[in-house]
């Protein structure tokens, strides 16, 4: 990895510190400039390298889907999208086609590309201009993770597991907001170690209570945008730099807690959605983020056998230009 317009010294080794301290027209806290390939972002630290050393995690032959159907959320967190609507068609009797009406790519399990966010006042991350972001033009579209998937170390860390072991179980309902320390909590109590470009798959179970939960308590979280997160706070962009994630995703609505805390940080860089992190996950940091996994049946292998970690692949559709893709991830052990 070379630096091809970063300010001198500065490299994807660098502490997360040094990126909020840069002065050479990027964005304070971005990682423009710092990766050979830039439309991959992060997941440029998960390389042949960790891609070998992950296939050594495999002694079972167990294979886990972390994808909900693509239906499931309905009705779905955001109400901007709609659930798709499944169509069988036949050019003649002896034949079928599937149709997908109002199919939003990013209603149920999927990852969030590099044109989710832009930079205020900068423009799209490693300072793509608006002109090349058009459907069908590839710069930061998601099939740089389709036709190079991202595959490696997966390290499922249990908040939810450690919350109700410690007597504090997480209240969905309320929609609590987690610390980034939570994941050091968690690598420590599991007695994990956090590796370069792990994947990390953060387990909190609100895509399983949601999904379980009744009409009203389903209603109320949507009219109230109420989702269990991470708080907006410099602290959990330094841990995923500095630790050198390859790709973040966790089984909540939105990576971070909604509504954004009154005294987020981001207030003032980021107006447009009140103060929301995407801008410093995606736009800045070049982070694969992941919403809504489903990672229920790994977690209940990971208690039953205390294996945190397993091999990671995630392969969106091929969308020269997409935004965002359903993740298609497969945890395999």
């Amino acid at each position: 990895m070379t630096d091809r317009h970063a300010a001198p010294g500065l490299h994807t080794g660098s502490p997360y510190a040094d990126l909020v301290a840069r002065n050479d027209g990027a964005p304070a806290g971005s990682s423009w400039g710092l990766f050979d390939d830039p439309d991959r972002g992060t997941a440029n630290f998960a390389g042949p390298v960790q891609v070998v050393d992950a296939t050594r995690i495999i002694t079972r032959g167990v294979v886990f889907s972390l994808d909900y159907s693509v239906g499931a959320f309905d009705p779905p967190m955001a109400r901007s999208r709609s659930a798709p609507t499944h169509t069988i068609v036949s050019a003649h009797e002896q034949s079928r086609d599937d149709l997908l009406d109002h199919f939003f790519l990013q209603t149920s399990s999927h990852l969030d590309g590099l044109r989710h966010r832009r930079v205020s006042g900068h423009g799209f991350y490693d300072g793509v201009d608006d002109e090349s972001i058009v459907a069908g033009a590839p710069r930061l579209g998601v099939q740089a993770w389709a036709d190079a998937p991202i595959v490696g170390r997966g390290l499922v860390l249990d908040i939810e597991g450690m919350m109700v072991e410690n007597g504090t179980p997480l209240d969905h309902l309320d929609g609590p907001a987690l610390d980034a320390h939570t994941l050091d909590d968690a690598v420590r109590r599991q007695q994990a170690d956090v590796r370069p470009g792990d994947l990390i798959l953060v387990h909190t179970g609100w895509a399983r209570w949601y999904l379980n939960a009744t009409s009203e308590e389903q209603n109320c979280v949507r009219e109230g945008r109420r989702a269990t997160g991470f708080a907006q706070h410099p602290a959990l962009l330094e841990w995923l730099w500095d630790n050198k994630i390859a790709l973040f995703a966790t089984d909540t609505f939105a990576v971070e807690v909604l509504p954004v805390l009154d005294d987020s940080p981001f207030q003032l860089s980021a107006p447009e959605d009140s103060g929301m992190m995407h801008q410093e996950l995606i736009a800045k940091l070049g982070v694969p983020l992941g919403e809504l996994w489903n990672l229920t049946e790994l977690v209940a292998d990971s208690r039953a056998t205390g294996t945190w970690e397993t091999m990671l692949t995630v392969k969106p559709l091929p969308i020269v230009g997409g935004v965002g893709s359903p993740c298609n991830a497969t945890a395999l052990r």
